[in-house]
C-alpha cells in the first residue's frame, strides 16, 4: 500500500512542506491515520507487528522489558514508511527513525502528521539503493515491512535492504507468501470480495517465499532464523502469531558481529 522501490532515485532528501499544502497534507494524514478508513487493514494489522518488533528488539539487544521508552539509544530505519503508521510507534519507544518511502506524497504526508503530534521523525522521499549510493550510516534496526513483494527484484532489494543493518543489527522482514492460499485470501478474498485493499494493490506473481526471502537475507551475510506466520481470525477480527506462514510471515535476521 506505499509506492515502494523500482531503482535508484539518487539519495533521499527531505522535502519542505510550505504553508499552502498544509491543509492538503493535514487532509491526507487524517486519512492514513483513520482505523475505520482505506488504510483499515494496517491499523489492524499494526498490533501484532508492533509487539513483535519491540520484544524481537528487546531479545536481540538484551533490553529490559516493561519500559517506556525500550528502544532509546537505537537507530532504526523503515523502509517504504508510508504515511508513518510504524515510524510513530517506534519513535515514541524511544528509537530515533528515520522512514524512507519513494512517494514524496506519502513523506509529507507522514511528516505533517508527525509535527501534529510534537514528533521527530527523519522522513525522507527516496529509495533504499539512494541511502546506500549516499554514504548513509548504518542502523541498529531496519523495518522492511509489506514492501519486498512490491518491488522490481525482491533478492536483489532484500541484499540492499541488509546492507544497512550495522554488525550486531536486525532486519524484521514482513511479506506474503507465494501460494494458493495467499492468492485466494490476500487477493481474491481481501481485493475483490471483501474490499479491504484497492483491486489490484498485490499481484500474486510478486509474492515472495520464505526460501526466496531467505536466500536474499542469507546472500547478503544475514543470520536468518526461520519464518514465524501471522494469522487472521475472523471471530475476533484481529491478527495474531502463528505456526502458519502460507500468506503473511515476517522473518528476523540478524547481522553478526565483525
Amino acid at each position: 500500500m506505499t509506492v515502494t522501490i523500482e531503482g535508484s532515485t539518487g539519495t533521499p532528501s527531505t522535502p519542505s512542506i510550505d504553508p499552502d499544502e498544509v491543509a492538503k497534507f493535514s487532509a491526507m494524514a487524517a486519512d492514513w491515520w483513520d482505523p475505520r478508513g482505506k488504510f483499515r487493514p494496517l491499523h489492524k494489522f499494526n498490533p501484532v507487528r508492533l509487539r513483535f518488533i519491540r520484544e524481537t528488539a528487546e531479545q536481540h539487544f538484551g533490553l529490559a522489558t516493561g519500559l517506556k521508552e525500550p528502544l532509546k539509544g537505537l537507530r532504526l530505519l523503515d523502509i517504504g514508511c508510508g504515511g508513518g503508521l510504524v515510524c510513530e510507534p517506534m519513535t515514541r519507544l524511544g528509537a530515533t527513525v528515520t522512514g524512507v518511502d519513494a512517494s514524496e506524497k506519502n513523506i509529507k504526508t507522514a511528516m505533517t502528521h508527525a509535527l501534529e503530534q510534537g514528533l521527530d521523525i527523519d522522513y525522507r522521499a527516496g529509495t533504499a539503493e539512494g541511502l546506500i549510493d549516499g554514504g548513509e550510516a548504518l542502523f541498529d534496526i531496519v523495518l522492511n515491512l509489506e514492501v519486498v513483494e512490491h518491488v522490481a527484484d525482491p533478492h536483489q532489494f532484500l541484499k540492499d535492504t541488509a546492507s544497512l543493518v550495522k554488525p550486531g543489527g536486525l532486519m524484521i522482514v514482513a511479506t506474503l507468501n507465494r501460494t494458493a492460499k495467499a492468492l485466494a485470501t490476500a487477493v481474491v478474498g481481501a481485493e475483490y470480495v471483501l474490499g479491504w485493499l484497492p483491486r489490484g494493490t498485490h499481484d500474486w506473481s510478486k509474492f515472495v517465499t520464505p526460501d526466496e526471502a531467505t536466500a536474499g537475507l542469507k546472500a547478503a551475510g544475514m543470520d536468518v532464523e526461520p519464518a514465524t506466520g501471522v494469522s487472521y481470525s475472523p471471530l475476533s477480527d484481529s491478527w495474531k502469531i502463528s505456526s502458519d506462514t502460507k500468506v503473511n510471515y515476517m522473518i528476523v535476521a540478524r547481522r553478526p558481529v565483525e
